[in-house]
C-alpha cells in the first residue's frame, strides 16, 4: 500500500499556481525558483496519482481533478498557519483564547467596535464572546469562565478588580395608549400594578435570580435582552425601564413616553470592566484591559 507523504510546501506551490495560472508568478509569490515550484507540483501529482494541472494551453489551468483539491489545500494551509501562529504565541506566553462577557446594559456598537479593533491586531488570539444578563456576567467571572467582563457594578466585591468604564441612564418608558389614564408626575407603583411589566431574565445558572425596578404583584413578561424588551414595549405589550441610549430617539419621536416622575425616577448605573484578582492575567488579556480603559476615556 502506497503512503501519500506530500508536504505543506508542495500544497502551497500547487495552490499558488492554481490561483495565479503561472509557475513563474507562483515562484515570485513564494520566493522560490521556477524549477523548484514546478518540481513540487509534479511531486504532489505523482504521489496523488492525479494530474492536478492542465499544461496543454498557453496558461496553466487547474484540471477537473485539481479543482476538487484547491479548497482542501487552502484549508490545510490555513490550519497549518494558525497552528504555527499559536505555537509562537504559546512559546511567548501569549493566550490563544480570551473569554469576554458583555452585560445586557452595555452599549454594543461602541463595545464591539473596541473589541474588533483590538482583536484585529491579535489574529492569533481567538475571542470567545458571550452576552449575559443581570447576575450572569459576574457568575461567569466568579466561576473562571471569563477573563474579563463589561457589566454594571452593584457593590464592591474584593474578589474582583473593577474599573469604572461609563454610566448608563435608565428610563421607565411606556408606549402611547398603553395606560388607561393620562401620564403625570404622581404615578405610583400601585397604579402600575394592573399593567404587564417587561423585565430582563437573569442568565445566571447557579446564582439566585435577581431583578430590578419590579412592581410587586404586577404581571410580568420576561425577555432575554434589551432589544427584545424595547420591541415588546414599543408593541404595547408591557412597560419597563430601558437604557437611554436605546430609547432616546423613540422618546424624541413620540414612539415611547417616559414615566419618570415622583415615584418612577430616571437613574444611572455604572458600567465597569472587571477581572478576578486571584488569577494571573496573560499579556494579551492585560493589553485588552488597558485598551478598553483607554477606549472610552
Amino acid at each position: 500500500m502506497n503512503t501519500v507523504g506530500f508536504t505543506l510546501h508542495e500544497l502551497a506551490c500547487f495552490l499558488a499556481v492554481a490561483e495565479l495560472g503561472s509557475f513563474q508568478k507562483a515562484a515570485v509569490r513564494l520566493h522560490r525558483s521556477h524549477p523548484s515550484v514546478f518540481a513540487a507540483v509534479a511531486s504532489l501529482e505523482r504521489q496523488l496519482g492525479l494530474a492536478l494541472l492542465d499544461r496543454s494551453g498557453y496558461r496553466v489551468a487547474v484540471s477537473a481533478a485539481g479543482q476538487a483539491f484547491v479548497e482542501q489545500a487552502r484549508q490545510l494551509l490555513d490550519s497549518a498557519g494558525q497552528m504555527e501562529m499559536q505555537a509562537r504565541q504559546i512559546a511567548q506566553g501569549e493566550e490563544v483564547k480570551l473569554a469576554v462577557v458583555i452585560g445586557d446594559l452595555c452599549p454594543l456598537p461602541a463595545t464591539l467596535g473596541l473589541l474588533r479593533r483590538f482583536f484585529a491586531q491579535c489574529p492569533g488570539t481567538r475571542l470567545d464572546l458571550h452576552f449575559e444578563a443581570l447576575s450572569g456576567p459576574w457568575e461567569r467571572l466568579h466561576n473562571g469562565e471569563a477573563d474579563l467582563i463589561v457589566h454594571h457594578l452593584e457593590q464592591a466585591d474584593l474578589r474582583f478588580e473593577a474599573r469604572p468604564w461609563q454610566r448608563v441612564r435608565l428610563v421607565p418608558v411606556v408606549a402611547p395608549g398603553f395606560l388607561d389614564f393620562p401620564l403625570h408626575a404622581g404615578i405610583t407603583p400601585e397604579m402600575m400594578r394592573p399593567y404587564v411589566q417587561c423585565i430582563i431574565r437573569d442568565s445566571a445558572r447557579d446564582s439566585p435570580p435577581r431583578d430590578y425596578f419590579v412592581v410587586d404583584g404586577a404581571r410580568r413578561c420576561t425577555v432575554a435582552d434589551q432589544f427584545m424588551k424595547r420591541e415588546v414595549i414599543l408593541q404595547g405589550m408591557g412597560w419597563g425601564h430601558m437604557p437611554g441610549y436605546l430609547v432616546d430617539e423613540d422618546l424624541a419621536q413620540g414612539r415611547l413616553l417616559s414615566l419618570a416622575g415622583d415615584h418612577f425616577r430616571e437613574s444611572e448605573l455604572e458600567l465597569v470592566i472587571a477581572r478576578r484578582r486571584d488569577t494571573a492575567h496573560g499579556p494579551v488579556a492585560s493589553r485588552l484591559w488597558e485598551h478598553l480603559l483607554a477606549g472610552l476615556a
